[in-house]
């Protein structure tokens, strides 16, 4: 019997894991200027960098990991993982071109591919169904915990000590979280805390796994929804410090203490507290799960292009209040959704092929459409074009929202 203290020890080491794992992506977005002005790149080229260099090897490489998840030690994976990405986000400091730090994005995503799956499965055996999205929501506080360092982080260092010794300072920390962790989680039976589901003693394939989720048009749904929800939201959140420094002048320290703190705070807060009270919901009647995912994205989108339109931009980023206490609800749902419709041992598997939406849809091709719109309206628009980039690529969140309410017909009987 596992007791609550350790429960809680288990969710708070894997939150800090998740943590770095997005200080070592968000911390880059700090960095836009100086990189493009060492390495001599476009705006396309940096969205290449800060996007696909990373976003396509983590989303390939997270379902072969995945698969060791759901037959290995879970434990093992994550700290393997996080030891590999923590030493290559230190070796992008030693990158002298935009290639050199192409590769090092490239490795630093294959050891990310270890991080978010294998903790959904890990979580979901030290959490029952009805405390599973609470649960994953006080995970995915990781997301805005560690943007908000990387931005604070990067907006303290940069100026002060480049960015390239910035990238080590971030970097070789998470090594000491490596070893902590290895040592001090234990693996929890598979499906113990799921009534009346078995495990099967044998392993099951890809394509089994595949064709199990394929006749659940719940997990297509919420896997398209959470990918264009991504799409905008990576792309927004990673050009926001270049918009805030290009259209409203403001300094890097500046954007990192006012705009990563206060967007972040209050996505803290609302992913957990929308979470709960999604649970709560969702414990009268599942539907709730995806109406809320819906309601969730639909809902932080005026406030988002109301950031950018506001002729302040100091005042603008209190429109980041109201929409991060309602915008990262959408991804712990679809989470625990996912975890809930797949047996115990799919269920790192078909995180990964979530995971894999997300990351291709959002961090793999949102930042690079803004970067490569940033270059086409630029003769146009001068400095403000990153606006009407941002702009567009927030506007296919409706598609998102749609996805999510579509899976509210199909997602009691996929649970069953």
């Amino acid at each position: 019997m596992v007791s609550a203290a350790y429960r809680s020890w288990v969710l708070a080491i894997l939150l800090v894991m998740y943590v770095f794992n997005y200080l070592d992506r968000y911390v880059l977005t700090q960095m836009i200027g100086p990189i493009k002005e060492d390495l001599g790149v476009t705006d396309t080229m940096v969205g290449f960098l800060i996007g696909p260099a990373f976003a396509v090897f983590y989303a390939i490489c997270g379902i072969p990991v995945a698969r060791l998840a759901d037959t290995r030690s879970r434990r093992s994976i994550i700290a393997v993982g996080l030891l590999v990405w923590s030493l290559f986000t230190a070796a992008s400091g030693l990158a002298r071109s935009a290639a050199q730090l192409a590769v090092t994005r490239i490795l630093v995503g294959v050891g990310e591919a270890a991080g978010a799956a294998p903790a959904h499965s890990l979580l979901s055996d030290y959490f029952p169904p009805d405390r599973r999205a609470t649960a994953l929501a006080v995970f995915q506080a990781g997301v805005p915990l560690g943007s908000m360092l990387g931005l604070v982080l990067g907006g303290l260092l940069v100026d002060q000590i480049g960015w390239r010794s910035t990238l080590m300072a971030v970097g070789l920390p998470g090594i000491a979280v490596a070893v902590v962790l290895r040592a001090t989680v234990r693996e929890p039976a598979r499906g113990a805390l799921d009534p009346g589901v078995a495990t099967p003693a044998k392993e099951a394939g890809f394509r089994e796994v595949f064709a199990s989720l394929a006749r659940k048009p719940t997990f297509w749904a919420i896997a398209l929804g959470a990918g264009v929800a991504s799409f905008a939201g990576t792309g927004f959140g990673f050009w926001m410090p270049a918009f805030l420094e290009r259209v409203h002048e403001m300094g890097r320290l500046e954007i990192g203490l006012r705009f990563g703190l206060i967007s972040n705070v209050a996505g803290v807060i609302g992913v957990v507290v929308c979470s709960r009270i999604t649970d709560a919901l969702g414990a009268r009647d599942l539907r709730w799960y995806p109406v809320a995912g819906a309601v969730s994205i639909a809902l932080m989108l005026p406030f988002l292009g109301l950031t950018l339109l506001w002729p302040d931009g100091r005042q603008a980023i209190y429109f980041m209040i109201p929409s991060g206490l309602v915008g990262g609800a959408w991804a712990p749902i679809a989470f625990s959704m996912g975890q809930n419709i797949a047996a115990p041992h799919m269920r790192a598997t078909a995180a990964a092929l979530l995971i894999f939406s997300i990351t291709f849809l959002g961090q793999g091709l949102g930042p690079l459409a803004v970067g490569y719109l940033n270059d086409v309206l630029e003769p146009v628009y001068g400095a403000r074009a990153i606006r009407w980039s941002l702009l567009g690529v927030l506007a296919t969140c409706s598609v998102g929202a749609v996805a999510f309410a579509f899976a509210a017909r199909s997602f009691e009987r996929d649970v069953a």
